[in-house]
C-alpha cells in the first residue's frame, strides 16, 4: 500500500527521533560518555530499531492522527505504538545475540522515544493554537464550573471564530484557578463586569440546560448587551454541519432531560405503516408528523381544516422526507363522512387525533358550542372512524385543563376523553388511549409567542396574575411522549405526562425580556387579572394517589372513576342545541356529563 507523502514525512521524523532516543539511551547508560566498542553496537542495532519501531507505530495506526488535534487518546495510541516498537526491537537484538549489548538501553529507549515523540506533537498543537488565536476571533467568556468549562473548551479548540479569554464560575472556590490555560475570572454574579474588563462581547453558558446557573447568568447579564450563547443540542449537531455555539433560547433555560424512547417498539409500530394525523397543521400535529416520518412510515395521511397549515406541512415534508408517500387533506373532523372516506381509502394502522379548539377564554364566551362540536363530536368521529377502518392504535391529545375543569374548553376535553373510553368498548380490535399534558412552548396560542410580540412592540408584557403558574414542555418532547404513550398500555387508559416543575408565568415573562437584551425598566410587566374560566394553577394528577406508574419514567396512568356517558344522547343534545344555545343551559348540561366541572 502506497503511503501519502505527508505520512512518509511524519514517519521519517518519528524514526529520526527514535534513533536519537536510542543514542540518548546509550549516553545515559554510560554516564554521558559512550565507550568506543559500544558505538559499534549502537550502529549495528540502528537498522533493526528503525524497522521495529516503524512496524510498531504503523500497527498502532499512529499515522491516522492529526497533530493539530492531538490529545490524551492519541498519546495513549502513540504509547502503544512505541511499546510495540520497543518489544520488536528487543526481540530482534536478542535474536542477533550481540555480545555485551546493554539490556538497560532496551528499557530506556522507548521511554525517551515516548517523551520526544509526544513533545513534538504537543509543540505542533501549541503552535497551531497560538496561530489560530493570533488570527483573531470573537472573544468570549465561558460560564460554568471547571468541569462544564472543560467540555466547552474542548469543543472550541481549533475554532477560528471564537477565542475563550476567561471563565465565570458559580463556585467561589474555583475563582483564580485555570484549566487549559484559561483562568476563572470571577463569580457568575459579576459576569457583565468581567466580560467588559476582558473585552468579551459574548458569554458561552456551559452549565447544564435548565440549571440555576443558566438563569443566574441570564439575570446577571441583563442590560449589558452581552450575547449569551450555548453549545448545540445533540440533535442540532446532527442537523447542522459544522454546528458551533448558538444564541441561548428559552428551552435552554427551562431545560428538561431528553425523552428516552422505546426506539425498537416505535419502529415496529410505525415503520412501513400508514399513519393518519388529524390537526396535522397545528403545533403538536405537525411535530407528530415529523416524528412519524422519522420512524419511517410508508404513508403519512395529514388532515387539517386549515388550508395554509396543510400547505406548509406538505412543503416541509416534501423537502425533508422526499421518499415518503404523503397525502394532505383539508377536512373538518366534525364531518364524519369526509373523515370516514379518507380513513377507508388509506386504512391507517395508527391514528393520532390532535385536532381541537384549545384557547380557554375564546371558548368560554360566544364559542362554547364550537368547543363541544369540535372537541367532543370531532373526537367521537375520529375515534369511531379509526375503529371502522381497523386501526391498531388511536391516540387522542388531551390537556391538563381536563382535570377538575373550571372552563368549557377543559370540560369539553374531559368529555372527549370519556367518549374515547366509550368507543373503546365498541371496537375491541383498536387500542384507544388519551394523553394529557400542559402548555407547550411555542405552540400556537401559547404565552411565549404573545410575550415575544409584546416585547418586540416595546411592551408592556401582560400577565394575568403574579401567582399564576403553569407546566411547560417543548413541542418535540410532547410529541415524542405522545408516540410513546401510543405504544403502551391498555385500551381506554388516560396517560399523564411528567411535566416537571411548574413555573410562574411572570418568571417566564422576565426571562423572555432578559433574552431580548432588555430590562424590566425598559419593558414593564403589567397584571390584567384572571380571565374567565382561568385557574391559578393546573392539575395533572401525576402523584401516586391518583395515578399508577408505567415502565416509562415520564408516563403515568390516571386513575379515573365514574360512569361513561351515553354517547348517543350526547350526540343528540349537541345536535339539538342549535347554533347558539343558552349560556346557562349549556353549562348545566355539561356539569351533568362531567360532574367535576365547576364553572367560575
Amino acid at each position: 500500500m502506497r503511503l501519502p507523502r505527508n505520512t512518509l514525512v511524519l514517519l521519517a521524523v518519528d524514526l529520526a527521533l527514535v534513533l536519537l532516543a536510542g543514542w540518548a539511551a546509550f549516553w545515559l547508560r554510560f554516564n554521558f560518555d559512550i565507550p568506543e566498542e559500544f558505538d559499534h553496537l549502537a550502529l549495528l542495532a540502528s537498522p533493526w530499531c528503525v524497522v521495529a519501531y516503524a512496524a510498531g507505530l504503523t500497527l498502532a495506526r499512529v499515522y491516522r492522527q492529526v497533530w493539530s488535534y492531538i490529545g490524551l487518546p492519541e498519546l495513549r495510541q502513540l504509547a502503544t505504538g512505541i511499546m510495540l516498537g520497543g518489544l520488536l526491537t528487543t526481540a530482534a537484538i536478542l535474536m542477533q545475540r550481540m555480545p555485551g549489548f546493554p539490556r538497560s538501553v532496551l528499557l530506556l529507549q522507548p521511554m525517551i522515544a515516548l517523551v520526544m515523540l509526544g513533545a513534538v506533537r504537543a509543540a505542533w498543537r501549541t503552535f497551531i493554537e497560538r496561530r489560530t488565536l493570533s488570527q483573531g476571533g470573537r472573544r468570549l467568556v465561558i460560564v460554568g464550573s471547571l468541569q462544564d468549562a472543560s467540555d466547552a473548551l474542548r469543543a472550541l479548540k481549533g475554532s477560528q471564530q471564537w477565542q475563550p479569554v476567561g471563565i465565570v464560575s458559580p463556585l467561589a472556590a474555583e475563582v483564580g484557578r485555570s484549566i487549559q490555560d484559561v483562568r476563572v475570572l470571577g463569580p457568575t454574579a459579576e459576569i457583565a463586569h468581567i466580560c467588559e474588563a476582558a473585552d468579551a462581547s459574548a458569554a458561552l453558558v456551559a452549565s447544564p440546560a435548565g440549571s440555576s446557573e443558566r438563569r443566574a447568568a441570564l439575570m446577571s447579564a441583563a442590560g449589558s448587551h452581552l450575547t449569551l450563547l450555548t453549545m448545540p443540542r445533540p440533535d442540532e449537531w446532527l442537523k447542522t454541519e459544522g454546528a458551533g455555539p448558538r444564541k441561548i433560547e428559552l428551552e435552554d433555560l427551562l431545560g428538561r432531560t431528553a425523552v428516552q424512547l422505546d426506539e425498537a417498539g416505535l419502529a415496529e409500530l410505525l415503520s412501513g405503516q400508514t399513519v393518519l394525523v388529524t390537526g396535522a397543521g397545528g403545533s403538536i400535529g405537525s411535530e407528530l408528523c415529523r416524528q412519524a416520518a422519522r420512524f419511517g412510515v410508508a404513508r403519512l395521511v395529514c388532515v387539517d381544516v386549515s388550508e395554509y397549515g396543510v400547505y406548509q406541512l406538505e412543503q416541509e415534508m416534501r423537502e425533508t422526507h422526499p421518499q415518503m408517500h404523503g397525502s394532505y387533506y383539508t377536512a373538518n373532523v366534525r364531518e364524519v363522512d369526509r373523515l370516514r372516506a379518507i380513513a377507508l381509502k388509506h386504512r391507517p394502522a395508527v391514528v393520532f387525533h390532535a385536532a381541537a379548539y384549545k384557547h380557554v377564554p375564546l371558548m368560554e364566551e360566544l364559542n362554547e358550542i364550537e368547543a363541544l362540536r369540535t372537541n367532543v363530536l370531532g373526537t367521537l368521529n375520529a375515534a369511531r372512524v379509526a375503529g371502522e377502518c381497523g386501526a391498531r392504535r388511536f391516540v387522542m391529545i388531551s390537556t391538563d385543563k381536563a382535570v377538575n375543569p373550571t372552563n368549557v374548553m377543559g370540560s369539553s376535553k374531559r368529555l372527549a376523553e370519556l367518549m374515547v373510553q366509550g368507543v373503546a368498548a365498541e371496537y375491541s380490535g383498536t387500542q384507544y388511549v388519551s394523553v394529557r399534558f400542559g402548555n407547550v412552548l411555542g405552540s400556537s396560542g401559547s404565552v411565549v409567542p404573545l410575550f415575544t410580540a409584546q416585547i418586540a412592540r416595546g411592551g408592556p408584557v401582560t400577565v394575568t396574575h403574579p401567582e399564576i403558574v403553569r407546566y411547560f414542555m417543548t413541542i418535540p418532547e410532547a410529541a415524542q411522549l405522545v408516540l410513546q404513550a401510543g405504544l403502551m398500555g391498555s385500551s381506554g387508559q388516560i396517560f399523564v405526562l411528567d411535566m416537571g416543575e411548574p413555573m410562574k408565568i411572570v418568571e417566564l415573562a422576565r426571562m423572555l425580556i432578559r433574552l431580548s437584551g432588555k430590562t424590566e425598566q425598559e419593558i414593564p410587566i403589567s397584571y390584567t387579572g384572571l380571565r374567565p374560566g382561568e385557574k391559578l394553577f393546573e392539575e395533572l394528577l401525576a402523584d401516586d394517589e391518583t395515578t399508577e406508574p408505567t415502565p416509562h419514567p415520564k408516563l403515568r396512568v390516571a386513575k379515573t372513576s365514574g360512569q361513561l356517558p351515553d354517547i348517543e344522547s350526547v350526540v343528540r343534545w349537541i345536535a339539538d342545541a342549535g347554533p347558539a344555545p343558552a349560556h346557562d343551559e349549556l353549562r348545566r348540561w355539561l356539569r351533568g356529563q362531567v360532574p367535576e366541572y365547576t364553572p367560575r
